[in-house]
């Protein structure tokens, strides 16, 4: 699958079960080094899925047979910032670029809501992740908070206002 082969777009209720499933299939590699509480927040229940649809702006890739290959959300978080969550691609489809459209489609809609900053929260077993965001410009801001007792590190960059 080349960058061609899929489409990104906002998600709708009739995706939240492929949501799921990619974010179960992505992160099931990393259950082991997971807390239970930090396992069930990162893949959430279906109905969990359906309601952080409503509450969050979420986007997915989507290939030409209408399967999502990936997936991630953002919400505004205080003035100005955006926070990113749920960033996934499945295991098969990763490193063809739908993560980096996937965030492109996040930041870009931030910078139209308004804000100037993005961030995220990571955990250390997701050093491929980690090394996807650095590329992007995301940097540690030091924060590090707990996550059913995991060490939760928040990333950030700037994001540079719309372009007119």
């Amino acid at each position: 699958m080349s960058e061609r082969d899929f489409a990104i777009r906002r998600a709708t209720i009739a995706d939240a079960a492929g949501v799921l499933a990619c974010l179960q299939a992505a992160f099931e590699p990393y259950r082991k080094r997971y807390t239970e509480g930090a396992f069930r927040d990162t893949v959430p229940s279906l109905r969990a899925v359906e309601e952080r649809l409503t509450s969050m702006a979420v986007f997915v890739a989507v290939t030409a047979e209408g399967a999502v290959a990936g997936t991630v959300a953002w919400s505004p978080h205080g003035p100005g910032e955006g926070h990113l969550r749920g960033m996934a691609v499945l295991p098969g489809r990763q490193g063809r670029g739908i993560a980096a459209r996937l965030l492109e489609a996040a930041e870009d809609e931030a910078r139209r809501a308004g804000c100037l900053r993005m961030a995220l929260d990571t955990t250390e077993p997701l050093e491929r992740a980690i090394r996807f965001y650095e590329r992007h410009g995301y940097r540690p801001t030091g924060t590090i908070g707990d996550f059913y007792g995991m060490d939760l590190f928040e990333y950030a960059r700037p994001l540079r206002p719309p372009k007119r």
